[in-house]
């Protein structure tokens, strides 16, 4: 009997320790939750795994989940606040057990499309007296749901899997300041290379303008050097924009990057806005900042200026091409209008990197706001 009892503890501590070693091969932070989650849910049999990170502004930086599909994903909605069971965890700071979250009387709702959930185990994963996130497991696949083991076990791995998480941090704070560092080391030397270039384009300039009379092939000479100089300093403030691109996009990439914008702005704003994206292939980093400027350029109209209560984004591959469309049921505009909403600006982003936008906004119909791009 105590050859079994041994023979358990040493399979337990075996897969405890394959987890934690899947958690420390990652060192970006969304990948360590991800595999905190999907480790703690093999780990202990469960059917849906999730883990929340906690912000300042009473809800979630970061939640993720397994047992769940996009569809169901997409039909809950936003990301879930710090009320109910979730809250009180991250408060309280202990570990929770339950036979059935329902009984409870800390549990409040979930929106209609949630799963049901009955046997609960949450684990908070510490930094000394910092809760970091919690981890929790429901409908344990097992008949009598989860034990007073299962939750020691899940305990020793929140103390492992916030040893990793920690370190992700750490690794992507330096990793940022590095990037920063030189980002704005290659901007200083790029804006002096601009601010050359375009002196020397008002030189040759007036030089052209003093020759066109007396000297009108000479004149053209000079307005050849300024269209050279002017594409050449052209091409390195592209360069410039392409050096400041946000953090966000080195470390999610442009659809995980708009998809937390508009998460963001779903919080904050009364309207609706929600993102549908496609898998992408690799685009180059120009693409990625012109589209993503021009996309926070026009939700900030649509939830400023149209009275809309959905606002809908959507960033796919249609063909070969990226295509980014952002659509409200707002008020609409005339086209007098629209000098104060950006068009001219977003529009030439998006033929700086060889792209077509197109804005439809009849009155009272809403706005579309498309732009395709190839790739």
């Amino acid at each position: 009997m105590a050859s079994d009892r041994a023979s358990d503890r040493d399979e337990i501590m075996q897969a405890v320790s394959t987890a934690v070693l899947a958690v420390t091969r990652h060192l970006s932070v969304r990948e360590v939750l991800q595999v905190i989650v999907r480790s703690a849910q093999r780990l202990l049999d469960a059917r849906y795994a999730a883990l929340g990170v906690p912000d300042e502004d009473g809800s979630f930086a970061e939640f993720v989940a397994e047992g769940l599909t996009d569809k169901q994903w997409d039909a809950i909605g936003p990301l879930p606040r710090q009320h109910g069971m979730l809250g009180a965890m991250l408060r309280d700071g202990a570990p929770v057990r339950l036979p059935d979250l329902r009984e409870d009387p800390r549990f409040e709702w979930w929106p209609k499309a949630h799963p049901v959930m009955k046997d609960f185990l949450g684990v908070p994963i510490r930094d000394g007296e910092e809760v970091l996130g919690i981890i929790f497991l429901a409908n344990k696949r097992a008949p009598d749901g989860f034990t007073p083991a299962d939750q020691d076990l899940l305990t020793l791995f929140a103390a492992h899997a916030a040893i990793a998480l920690t370190n992700a941090r750490l690794y992507e704070r330096g990793r940022e300041l590095a990037m920063l560092e030189e980002r704005n080391r290659m901007a200083r030397e790029l804006h002096d290379a601009v601010t050359q270039k375009l002196f020397s384009l008002r030189l040759t300039a007036q030089s052209a303008a003093v020759l066109l009379r007396s000297a009108p092939d000479e004149a053209a000479a000079e307005l050849e050097r300024v269209q050279r100089l002017a594409g050449e300093a052209l091409a390195e403030l592209r360069a410039v924009i392409v050096e400041l691109r946000p953090a966000e996009l080195d470390r999610h990439g442009l659809a995980e990057t708009l998809r937390k914008h508009v998460r963001l702005l779903d919080r904050l704003h009364p309207a609706r806005v929600t993102f549908e994206g496609d898998e992408l292939p690799p685009l180059d980093s120009a693409i990625e900042v012109a589209v993503l400027r021009v996309a926070q350029e026009a939700l900030h109209n649509a939830l400023r200026h149209s009275d809309a209560s959905l606002v809908e984004v959507r960033l796919g591959d249609e063909g070969g091409k990226l295509v980014l469309t952002i659509r409200d049921d707002g008020k609409g505009f005339e086209q007098a209008e629209s000098r104060g909403l950006g068009l001219v600006s977003m529009r030439d982003r998006a033929e700086s990197v060889g792209g077509v936008m197109t804005v439809a906004s009849p009155r009272d119909e809403g706005t579309t706001v498309r732009v395709e791009v190839g790739v």
